[in-house]
């Protein structure tokens, strides 16, 4: 009965950030979703949201972010490389390499048929904050 005076009155908009629209958007480009319950869809974003905020917390706690007063990429990247709750999402926030690196690695790929990613010589980004 809560959730249904939150959406006859609209505060559910106050209660996330993110917004439904877009989020039933998401939702629906799955093929096994019909329809979406008004409930399900708010509980989704607020989900969201939580993890997002979470994400961004551990990132900036655990990276140099503190140094700078700023999350960054590198943070976050960091943090789905070395934490295990988040290397699910390492394939999305992938380590930064520099071009000329990476063109070298395709070079290497060509010669032996494998790229070699653990070979991390020149990069600035070693955290020795643990």
């Amino acid at each position: 009965a809560e959730m249904a005076a939150a959406r006859l009155s609209g505060t559910e908009n106050r209660l996330v950030s993110l917004p439904l629209s877009r989020i039933r958007v998401i939702m629906k480009s799955s093929p096994e979703v019909s329809s979406i319950n008004q409930d399900a869809l708010f509980l989704t974003a607020k989900a969201t949201e939580l993890f997002v905020q979470y994400l961004a917390t551990y990132s900036y706690k655990h990276g140099r972010g503190k140094e700078k007063n700023a999350l960054t990429y590198t943070d976050l990247s960091h943090t789905a490389e070395e934490c295990e709750t988040f290397q699910f999402l390492a394939d999305i926030l992938p380590k930064k390499i520099l071009a000329s690196k990476y063109l070298k690695m395709l070079e290497k790929e060509k010669r032996d048929g494998e790229v070699r990613e653990d070979d991390d010589e020149g990069e600035e980004e070693e955290d020795e904050d643990k």
